[in-house]
């Protein structure tokens, strides 16, 4: 691919995280060669509250029981609203609260939102609710973004000790909202999706691990079998999946480079820099860096 300016498309991206408020953000697309980010809403109820994540967040959204809500759609809006010609809005109401598919149905024809995301709720992911709200999704042509973490890890002799902050479960609950919601595409994110590529995920006590790629992934098999299954490769959880085994980093995007989208979730610059190397092939490097994402969400 050509060295031109503003040619990657970034899938997954916050506003008012980590220090960066929307004119930090696009600083940082013309910094990185990014036209078009996919800025999503990362809402925490207050029965699941994080309180790890409240640094990384803006205190604007801290509530009065000391609770963090998180990344929120006015966030998102203001942030679009500023830079309409650089961010896609993205937003995912609680299922637990609320019709969630109406919510989101009237933030489409509202605000002109075009991405169902973040979904990240301690439930399963085949919950009801859910479902309503990823088929409404699909109706309207546009993508889910899934973050997942698994409600149990083993521990050193292997007994499944319980991970408080867990969410959608997997592969089981993602196998059936597959299943359920065949007109929707999922696109697969975070450490209790990108753990599935290896093998031997469920013996693996790590929550991001790093071991070489065993055969017989879970990931890969969802893969292989639903076309309405993608991911994208952002934060720790993706580029940390790649960076296990680089004989089979190669061969898994390219295999699957009509399903992977570039993104980053954070600062910095680090799957640009780990991506920009490989040894790609054009059609491949041109899928994955930009096409995909303008598959789903076409520029208008």
């Amino acid at each position: 691919m050509e060295d031109s300016p503003l040619q990657w498309i970034d899938s997954h991206m916050h506003v008012d995280y980590h220090g960066l408020d929307a004119a930090a953000v696009v600083a940082e697309m013309d910094r990185f060669q990014i036209e078009r980010a996919w800025i999503l809403t990362w809402y925490i109820p207050p029965a699941e509250d994080v309180p790890s994540s409240h640094r990384g967040f803006s205190p604007l959204n801290q509530r009065a029981d000391g609770t963090h809500a998180g990344s929120l759609l006015s966030d998102v809006l203001a942030a679009y609203r500023l830079f309409p010609e650089r961010l896609v809005a993205g937003y995912c109401p609680c299922p637990s609260e609320g019709n969630a598919s109406a919510y989101f149905e009237a933030a489409y024809h509202t605000h002109g939102v075009r991405v169902c995301g973040e979904w990240s709720y301690r439930m399963l992911l085949d919950d009801p609710r859910s479902i309503e709200l990823f088929r409404t999704a699909g109706s309207l042509s546009c993508p889910v973004v899934l973050h997942l973490d698994v409600p149990y890890l083993p521990d050193e002799k292997g007994v499944p000790v319980y991970q408080p902050y867990w969410y959608g479960g997997m592969p089981g609950p993602l196998e059936r909202a597959l299943q359920a919601c065949p007109d929707t595409i999922f696109v697969g994110h975070a450490p209790g999706f990108w753990r599935y590529i290896s093998g031997d995920a469920e013996r693996d006590s790590a929550l991001y691990p790093n071991g070489p790629i065993v055969e017989g992934g879970e990931l890969i098999r969802l893969m292989e079998t639903y076309d309405n299954l993608w991911a994208d490769l952002s934060a720790g959880s993706g580029l940390g999946a790649l960076r296990r085994d680089s004989d089979h980093a190669l061969q898994f995007l390219e295999r699957f480079s009509d399903r992977l989208l570039y993104g980053r979730d954070a600062p910095g610059n680090a799957l640009q820099d780990y991506l920009r190397p490989l040894a790609l092939p054009e059609g491949v490097r041109r899928k994955i860096f930009r096409e995909n994402a303008l598959r789903l969400v076409p520029l208008d």
